[in-house]
């Protein structure tokens, strides 16, 4: 078919026509990444887990602000912690979430900076 992307699909990608619970979870997620602070500190937690200090200085937000942020993403169930004594670390739960903050920031990136797209 003319105009049809044919390149291979992601690694681990799921090749299901998606039923009205699949697109919901998935706007669902879409809406979480929507805010700024948000998609920053799952960019940082896609590189490695971090404590909520750490992340605080990293996107120049409050500690409150950024346990605020946490707390909403470990509801959704797109992050997890773990105590280490007074820290809790947080790390991404999948690599699926992983590949997606990486892939939607490097479009962003190409867009940004007006380089071709590619895939």
């Amino acid at each position: 078919m003319p105009g049809r992307d044919l390149s291979p699909p992601a690694p681990g990608a799921h090749l299901r026509e998606p039923d009205g619970a699949r697109l919901a979870e998935a706007a669902r997620v879409f809406a979480l990444l929507s805010d700024t602070t948000r998609l920053h500190l799952l960019w940082l937690l896609a590189l490695d887990e971090s404590d909520v200090g750490s992340l605080a200085d990293r996107v120049a937000a409050s500690r409150t602000a950024v346990s605020q942020h946490l707390a909403k993403l470990r509801l959704a169930g797109l992050v997890e912690a773990r105590r280490e004594g007074r820290h809790v670390h947080y790390r991404l739960t999948d690599g699926h979430l992983r590949r997606l903050v990486m892939e939607a920031l490097s479009h962003a990136d190409h867009r940004v900076s007006g380089r071709a797209p590619h895939d």
